[in-house]
């Protein structure tokens, strides 16, 4: 029940969003004129650079079962890869890709079951990373630049808390890790066992931290290369942003847009976008708009692959697919034996 009432709630706001941004008829002329006038290579380099950051990701997966010692075929490996891609994207919350992946690498490593659950939540916690350091060097160098108007004032100073809640949250995970206080924690304590698995997750990576950089480089040219992702969606409707100016916005997009309060960031990614590019840029409201949602529609075309492999895929020792609820129990279960044994 609990989860039905997030997906209703997200799936309100999501409307609600939408409404607000697209409503006005003015603005939908002019998005209209923009797409007339639109320059469609432009889309094409951007699913080009979109390309990019599912490699750099890829690549950055693949190095971290290759710390827990599983070796996967190319083929395996890309599919579990696409497969999470698309569902993170369609599942609401943004991580239901991550169960599926998990369940399906489960049953492909069934020796090996903790170690690679740990590579899929420290793959998660490695982007988050490198995520908070690329915001924090883009938000100290360009503070006066996005800090212009009290619109975007107040998104700047949102991104702060959420930032600072980010780092907060990694220096609890560094100091519980290093001084092995998970064992203190109340067993009811919230996201006990996810700290847990964290933990079981830096002692194994610290001691392979060359690997561990190169999933960090990864993560920032995966980062990176979501922002051209944006950027070419930009210069497709006629938006010549500066690259500097541009990529100093995106850290505030992407983490604002990645709060679970609507389904896939739809709706507030454009309100974000509209507020930041109009305000600072100089971009048309409607076209600051349209930017996000030909991003987000960018992100799909290449996700959509994830699709029709999940329809072929069958991992070892699985006949038919199972059930959503199922995978989560599965997963949850693992995570808890690795809690109890740390």
């Amino acid at each position: 029940m609990k989860k039905i009432l997030v997906t209703l709630f997200q799936l309100s706001v999501t409307i609600a969003l939408l409404y607000w941004v697209y409503h006005d008829p003015t603005k939908r002329a002019q998005m209209a004129e923009a797409l007339r006038n639109a320059h469609f290579s432009w889309v094409a380099f951007g699913i080009v650079a979109y390309v990019v950051v599912e490699i750099a990701a890829a690549f950055r997966w693949h190095v971290l079962l290759k710390v827990q010692g599983i070796h996967l075929s190319f083929w395996r490996l890309s599919g579990l890869f696409l497969i999470g891609m698309f569902y993170n994207q369609f599942l609401p919350g943004g991580t239901g890709g991550d169960i599926i992946k998990s369940y399906f690498l489960l049953k492909e490593t069934p020796d090996k079951k903790a170690g690679a659950l740990l590579a899929v939540v420290f793959d998660r916690f490695i982007g988050l990373v490198a995520l908070v350091m690329i915001t924090g060097t883009l938000i100290s160098l360009r503070f006066d630049f996005l800090s212009q108007t009290p619109e975007t004032r107040r998104l700047l100073w949102l991104l702060l808390v959420l930032l600072g809640g980010s780092i907060l949250a990694l220096l609890s995970t560094f100091v519980i890790t290093g001084f092995k206080l998970f064992h203190s924690l109340p067993k009811r304590f919230p996201g006990r066992e996810k700290l847990i698995e964290i933990s079981a997750a830096y002692h194994l990576y610290a001691r392979h931290w060359r690997a561990t950089l190169v999933a960090f480089g990864s993560s920032v040219v995966a980062h990176l290369a979501t922002f051209a992702t944006f950027l070419c969606a930009a210069y497709a409707l006629g938006a010549g942003v500066p690259l500097v100016n541009f990529f100093a916005v995106m850290p505030v997009e992407r983490t604002i847009s990645a709060l679970p309060i609507s389904f896939a960031g739809i709706g507030l990614r454009e309100k974000i976008l509209q507020i930041m590019l109009h305000g600072l840029c100089g971009v048309p409201e409607a076209k600051a708009i349209l930017i996000g949602s030909l991003s987000f529609l960018i992100i799909l075309i290449c996700c959509i692959p994830g699709a029709i492999v999940y329809f072929f895929y069958k991992p070892s020792g699985v006949i038919a697919h199972v059930k959503m609820r199922e995978m989560q129990t599965e997963v949850a279960t693992l995570g808890h034996e690795i809690s109890e044994t740390e």
